[in-house]
């Protein structure tokens, strides 16, 4: 349904209610899941009326649609039950049991056999967890309160919790309006004309000669209130001509080009509810249109069933299964409530730059570079990980002869120059620009380090230059500038060349914000006055004449994905504002709540993640959910802020720059982002250790984070990289595609290994006695495994069969297993819900046995992406239901890969050698990469480095930039000589924690590769004997790497160095009754416990392993090497002194 449509059916609503009709009203809301009444819910609720309340709900969601709503139901439905048997109406509860609660049971059978049990008790608050029940109207009550937090925390119910707000009686003044300028269009029009209907236009009868009055309050319709009313006609002026449509992208918030200079507004266009490209419905009612009726859209044209919601992945908290008990562990709301983990909130560092830092910029490549522009014209370069200011600059024109006169003059007369605007180019940053207040606009290149070069110096305006902007229209780099002088203006980035120069703002122009949607590059600008306009890179004019709330200084910026639009502003009374606009209608769609009445200074914002807003505002940071206008949290980091601090995301959110008093600014973190400093830190102190190694030195490229520079520099030294000191964890992006965060772990040197005077032994396990080691349950008969991943909560495994079908096996709490995790201590359950579906592949007209399976986890374990060589299939792990199959073979899918900031967006490898960039919600592919000569079988997302690396059956590395797909690098494998491997040898990749380095896995070798520069620091190659390699994956900490040998041998190895530790013979945990030719396909590794892992067997079997209780480690680590430990980045390349071999 398009928008103007939906916003029909709230006119609708709100005229109803208004005529007393309630019981429809609650049918439409029901109907057309626009909005959910919450008082009515609550009033049904407190009368009992269930059926009622469920009928209510039954148009916003269903039972099985999320785990919110099965808890929503579960206790609607629970209080129904204990009311029956509080009333000993037996026959009631039983059917209400039967009918009603039994659908829980396929989730906890035990919790279902525990309250079918409250039947034999005479009274059921003999249950302890029941003790507290009171009377029915209280237990309703605080039932209602626990409805309420589900329902706001219910991704399904987001923007719908909330009636737009509205004059009285809208859609009668409307009516109204219409009529007007029907009677208008009257060739002889009538005074007091008679309009009888509103089935037909009105047409007045008999020519009489008079100028009609307004029927604007004609008795027909009833009276008016006066906010409603209707201006007079002579404030509509005369009928302006309709122009031609305008792109459809900007249809809402642009009208065509005007041919006179400037009106202050547009001409209009003709009113349609279903065309989503005529503007003049969406501009201010200022000029009447020449059409003159309403066209209401045929409703088979464009209302789409409320049912059909979009294929998209929601990003819902992955709460328990037990959904049964009054309270359900572990089970919470407070992420509606409370500040999110994912927000930097932990001051990290304080730097003090000198001066008042006025604009900042993290580089969007190099996560923990800052720059810096202040209040006297200095800009600065911090390397945030290690507290160093690598540039400053003071101001100075580079070359005063060539500045205008009025220029020279206003230096000569007074030479203190601010900052306005600091800001690197995305996506490679490689320039960076500084917009000063007086005329100037500098750019400089960066070349790694300290090396900041002067690019470009641009005389740009008469006064100020307020903002600055890079673009890339028609694929060529640009500066945009705006400036006291009233106009905006576009410049070549090569060159300096003026290209446009854009007038039309009345006032100093204060922001600029450049933009495209499909094909359609503009920008928008904000004037002092209040006033946004929006221009396309022609001559042709503003396309937008809009206030911002606030009507002074307004920055306007999108969410990083491009999708949503935000401003915020102040007015002179210190009134502020952050709204988000309805691009499609250019009006303002919600306003935030929570500034300060009086904001001292003009307050200023930034988005992140998609997902968050946050504003420096009363001496704190404030922080919004996107979707809901109450703030999240506020902090002040630790004190010290002034009242309107600057602030600055970087690129993925993990960092918040914030300007502090006494010069200083302040860095913020979450989880994500310590660890990165601390990655910074480690290897910045141990690259400092290497007395004669060079002074690093940073080679940027697209997508490089300074630590992954630091890395690569410190590769360079002689022992420097990834130490065995310490491991910073960011997130392991599984070989299955998936992304996880971890906690932070730093194992430490064992006594046994850094005691010198003891000889090291590599441990060999061959006795079952020697570890830890559960085959998993199975009474489904499966051929072999072929893929295999332990879910992220750590509390079950799934498994792909080489027949297409998924086995889940889970975990459940216990005496001996008290947080329900995957362990080897404790059977699992082979899980299936009471249906007794299977998640089972298409498989087409291919033989599965013979296909190329794979899969991938969603973060929140919600969803499985899975192929066996037909159709993709997306299953629910809840009820194992195929929720959608899309993209049928040919070319069938090999490899897939979820990316790490949007649930949405799926890299799939395919069997003809490309990978397809896949958004899940629009059914559409993105982008097709072509770099492989065979078919994929490895991709791995780094979030840090915004890069996607694939390997394919061509024995090929690529490395490609995820911001626009380029590929950066390729580099083959490098192959022993003698160890030729087979047709259908796979290579694998996955990251490190540190999302910088990663491990390559291929049948001939094991090697580690550092990702900006590809070059593989550290390899393992088995001896020309032994078997090859069928699988290996990192630990969760990323210090050990577990890999699988086709002659069934495991084999445990220090990820530092590549060393092997551990040998896990096949006698260890395969009985001698089992063929010899049964050996491990695929291991994965315990997502929280770095010494837990499992093999998938060929012969269909799953063994989980971990070490003996007094071991609790897979043998002794390696001796250190040389005389100092070794590392990953110390070890030379490959083609270097040989590898190591086993």
């Amino acid at each position: 349904m398009s928008s103007l449509s939906r916003e029909l059916v709230f006119l609708i609503l709100q005229f109803l209610d208004e005529e007393k009709f309630k019981e429809t009203v609650h049918k439409l809301e029901q109907e057309s899941g626009f909005f959910f009444n919450m008082k009515y819910f609550e009033d049904e609720v407190h009368n009992g009326n269930w059926d009622e309340v469920e009928k209510y709900l039954s148009g916003f969601t269903k039972v099985d649609d999320n785990r919110y709503s099965m808890k929503i139901f579960f206790e609607i439905r629970k209080q129904k039950y204990l009311e029956a048997l509080d009333k000993h109406d037996r026959s009631k509860a039983v059917e209400i049991l039967v009918k009603d609660l039994k659908v829980f049971a396929t989730f906890n059978e035990e919790l279902f056999k525990e309250i079918t049990q409250l039947l034999t008790l005479e009274n059921f608050r003999e249950n302890e967890q029941l003790s507290k029940y009171g009377d029915t109207k209280s237990a309703r009550a605080i039932m209602l309160v626990e409805l309420k937090k589900l329902i706001e925390a219910n991704p399904l119910f987001r923007d719908k919790l909330q009636f737009p707000n509205l004059k009285n009686s809208r859609l009668r003044t409307l009516i109204n309006q219409s009529l007007n300028w029907q009677h208008q269009l009257c060739k002889n029009p009538r005074p007091n004309p008679d309009i009888k209907t509103l089935f037909v236009d009105h047409s007045c009868g008999q020519p009489n000669g008079a100028r009609a009055p307004s029927p604007a309050n004609n008795p027909l319709l009833g009276s008016l209130p006066k906010a409603g009313g209707f201006p007079p006609l002579g404030a509509h002026g005369p009928f302006q001509p309709t122009p031609a449509p305008v792109p459809a992208p900007l249809a809402g918030w642009m009208s065509n080009p005007s041919t006179v200079t400037h009106p202050a507004v547009s001409g209009g266009g003709a009113i349609g509810l279903g065309a989503s490209s005529i503007p003049a419905a969406l501009k201010h009612p200022r000029t009447p249109p020449t059409n003159p009726s309403v066209d209401y859209p045929p409703g088979d044209t464009d209302h789409v069933s409320k049912r059909t919601r979009p294929m998209g992945i929601s990003d819902e908290v992955n709460l328990p299964v037990n959904v049964l008990p009054v309270t359900f562990p572990g089970h919470g709301h407070s992420q509606t409530f409370n500040a999110p983990d994912d927000l930097p909130k932990t001051v990290a560092r304080t730097l003090n730059q000198g001066s008042s830092p006025m604009s900042m910029d993290f580089n969007p490549n190099q996560p923990t570079l800052l720059l810096v522009g202040t209040n006297v014209g200095e800009i600065a370069l911090w390397e945030v990980g290690s507290r160093e200011r690598l540039v400053l600059k003071n101001f100075r024109v580079w070359d005063l002869s060539a500045c205008s006169m009025p220029l020279q003059a206003a230096l000569a007369k007074d030479p203190a120059v601010s900052v306005n605007r600091v800001i690197w180019n995305h996506p490679d940053g490689s320039l960076f620009g500084v917009a000063y207040s007086r005329h100037i606009v500098q750019i400089y290149s960066y070349h790694g380090g300290d090396d900041v070069r002067q690019h470009l110096e641009i005389d740009a305006h008469v006064g100020g230059v307020n903002d600055l902007a890079f673009s890339h229209p028609n694929k060529q780099l640009c500066v945009i500038t705006c400036g006291d002088d009233k106009t905006i203006k576009v410049w070549d980035a090569s060159t300096g060349a003026k290209q446009y120069t854009f007038e039309g703002h009345e006032a100093p122009v204060y922001s600029v914000c450049p933009h495209y949607k499909e094909n359609i590059q503009f920008i928008f600008s904000t004037a002092v006055d209040g006033k946004i306009k929006a221009w396309l890179y022609d001559n042709m004019g503003s396309r937008v004449d809009y206030e911002a709330p606030g009507r002074w200084c307004t920055t306007m910026a999108y969410s990083a994905d491009g999708t949503r639009l935000f401003s915020c502003g102040t007015s002179k009374d210190g009134e502020s504002y952050i709204v988000e606009w309805n691009e499609s209608e250019g009006a303002v769609k919600r306003t935030y709540q929570g500034f300060r009445k009086r904001s001292l200074g003009v307050v200023q914002f930034d988005t992140t993640k998609n997902r968050y807003l946050a504003a420096g505002d009363d001496f704190s940071i404030k922080f919004w959910d996107m979707d809901n206008v109450q703030p999240l949290t506020s902090i002040d980091a630790d004190g010290g802020l002034p009242a309107s601090p600057r602030i600055r995301f970087n690129k993925d959110g993990s960092l918040l720059a914030v300007s502090a008093n006494d010069n200083g600014i302040k860095i913020l973190v979450n989880s994500d982002g310590m660890r990165l400093l601390r990655t910074f830190e480690n290897l910045s102190y141990d690259a400092s250790r290497a007395s004669e190694a060079p002074k690093p030195t940073i080679n940027p490229i697209s997508a490089a984070a300074a630590a992954a520079a630091a890395a690569a520099a410190a590769a360079a030294a002689t022992s420097a990289g990834i130490t065995d000191r310490s491991a910073s964890v960011v997130a392991i992006a599984a070989m299955n595609g998936d992304a996880r965060s971890l906690g932070d772990v730093k194992p430490r040197i064992t006594e046994e290994s850094s005691d010198k005077s003891k000889i090291w032994k590599l441990t060999e396990i061959s006795e079952p006695s020697q570890c830890r080691s559960l085959r998993l349950p199975e009474n489904l008969r499966v051929t072999k495994i072929s893929r295999l991943i332990f879910t992220n909560s750590g509390n079950a495994i799934l498994a792909l069969a080489s027949n297409a079908i998924h086995l889940l096996w889970k975990w459940q709490r216990s005496d001996r297993n008290t947080i329900g995790k995957a362990t080897a201590s404790v059977p699992p359950q082979l899980w299936q819900p009471s249906s007794g579906i299977l998640m089972t592949n298409d498989v087409a007209d291919t033989n599965p046995e013979e296909a190329v399976p794979c899969f991938a986890l969603s973060k929140n374990d919600s969803y499985v992406m899975s192929a066996s060589g037909g159709k993709i299939s997306l299953f629910n792990m809840m009820t194992f239901k195929t929720m959608a199959t899309f993209m049928p073979p040919p070319p069938a899918a090999t490899f897939l890969a979820f990316h790490p900031q949007d649930n949405n967006i799926i890299a799939i490898g395919m069997d003809d050698s490309t990978i397809q960039i896949y958004n899940v919600r629009v059914d559409e592919v993105k982008s097709k990469l072509k770099g492989h000569s065979k078919r994929i079988t490895g991709l791995a997302f780094s979030h840090v480095l915004n890069v996607l690396v694939s390997s394919g059956a061509d024995s090929q590395l690529c490395v490609w930039n995820t911001d626009g797909w380029e590929k950066q690098k390729a580099r083959f494998l490098q192959v022993s000589a003698g160890r030729t491997p087979t047709a259908q040898s796979d290579t694998r990749v996955q990251f490190h924690q540190d999302q910088i380095h990663f491990l390559v896995v291929h049948e001939t070798q094991l090697a580690i590769y550092e990702t900006t520069k590809l070059e593989c620091l550290k390899q393992w190659v088995p001896r020309e004997s032994s078997a090859p390699i069928t699988h290996a994956t990192f630990s969760c900490d990323s210090q050990l790497v577990y890999a699988s040998l086709l002659d069934a041998t495991v084999c445990v190895f220090w990820a530092v160095n590549l060393r092997l530790c551990c040998r896990i013979n096949p006698s260890a945990y395969l009985p001698a009754s089992v063929s010899s030719n049964v050996h491990p396909l695929v291991i994965a590794a315990h997502p929280s416990e770095p010494n837990g892992f499992a093999l998938g067997l060929s012969d269909g079997g799953v063994v989980v392993f971990e070490p003996l209780e007094s071991e609790n480690k897979w043998g002794i680590r390696p001796p250190v090497e040389n005389g100092s430990a070794s590392s990953v980045a110390a070890t030379p390349s490959v083609g270097a002194p040989g590898p190591e071999k086993a």
